[in-house]
């Protein structure tokens, strides 16, 4: 029998639709992802982007304040002793969204941990194969598959790619080889300057390398590099080459420059990229209309709804420009509404 509704993701979009479905007695089913490594590296793991970041000071209901006792009464136990420890000041991205999950599991929600890597939809019901081999069938889909983390494609930086080369600070900042040590952060957007802020915590120093004169972050967050005594901005560069060898890793970096000055060589024990991200649709094959950057496009104005009737798309997988916790969710409740009033239209219930 087919599934009501399909939602395919596992971040603040995804979790949020499944809340709205479930309650509306739709009884979704999550394709959260697989835990490989293969997704490990992409940053396709479970949870999401946001389970990569820290502090999330900007998801509204969560000012600062020891959410302890909250938690031990939210989340089982078994997860709570998953999670990095609460500081007491706000939420973190993994906690945010371990709650967003049992959120969704409190009202029915089922979850499988497994990809989905191929869908047919010009059938209906639609037929989605998951990475278990098995085969699913449902009368509605909501893809919030997110965007992963972008490399530049350097053959030095995919030879050092967990030697020093990474695209999430928050992941490896912390690994002792990182520690009291110079530190380079390629990008210039609120990204960027997020990683080489969280950087700080451990480097020595951190170089932050961008192609302009001027950064693309907000006011805000530019302001805040450019007062952190430990982040050096070096304008006008492009990394060229990731130096380092087979025993010790990244040791170092190579900046061309932009405007006809001498390349720079720097020494470095690690190289964060913070270039942007791509929207994870390969799966769809194509069977959905995309936009030029290949993100999802949506067809009718303050709808959810895709070139596909009875597909819908929620957070950052369909949206390249304001990619945010907030917006991801507020789209993912906007999805499962959809859904759930196309299914009625259509006489499914």
């Amino acid at each position: 029998m087919a599934e009501k509704v399909i939602i395919i993701g596992s971040g603040p979009a995804a979790w949020t639709a499944a809340i709205y479905a479930a309650r509306a007695a739709l009884e979704p089913l999550v394709f959260e992802g697989a835990i490989t490594e293969e997704n490990r590296l992409a940053g396709t793991l479970p949870l999401g982007q946001l389970a990569l970041t820290t502090e999330v000071e900007n998801y509204p209901g969560f000012p600062a304040g020891d959410l302890r006792g909250y938690l031990e009464t939210a989340l089982p136990p078994e997860t709570l002793a998953m999670l990095p420890p609460h500081e007491a000041h706000g939420v973190t991205g993994p906690i945010l969204m371990e709650l967003m999950r049992q959120q969704a599991k409190n009202f029915g929600t089922r979850v499988i941990t497994e990809d989905i890597v191929e869908v047919d939809f010009q059938r209906h019901p639609f037929q989605l194969r998951a990475s278990d081999g098995k085969t699913y069938e449902s009368l509605a889909v909501i893809v919030a598959t997110g965007a992963r983390a972008n490399y530049l494609g350097l053959p030095s930086e995919e030879r050092f790619k967990n030697r020093g080369v990474s695209a999430c600070a928050v992941c490896d900042g912390a690994l002792p080889r990182f520690r009291n040590q110079p530190l380079v952060v390629v990008g210039g957007g609120d990204s960027a300057v997020e990683e080489a802020t969280y950087l700080t915590k451990f480097a020595s120093k951190v170089y932050m390398v961008h192609r302009r004169d001027q950064l693309r972050a907000s006011k805000i967050m530019a302001e805040r590099a450019m007062k952190n005594p430990k982040i050096e901005l070096l304008w006008n560069r492009v990394l060229e080459e990731v130096l380092g060898d087979d025993q010790r890793g990244v040791t170092g970096v190579r900046l061309a420059s932009t405007v006809g000055q001498a390349p720079l060589e720097l020494e470095a024990a690690g190289v964060f990229l913070a270039i942007g991200h791509t929207p994870n649709t390969k799966f769809l094959q194509g069977q959905v209309e995309l936009t030029e950057k290949g993100y999802i496009r949506w067809t009718t104005p303050f709808r959810t709804h895709t070139s596909l009737e009875g597909v819908f798309a929620a957070g950052d997988v369909a949206d390249d420009y304001y990619r945010q916790a907030v917006t991801a969710a507020g789209s993912g409740c906007m999805a499962a509404l959809d859904a759930e009033r196309w299914l009625a239209a259509k006489g499914f219930h």
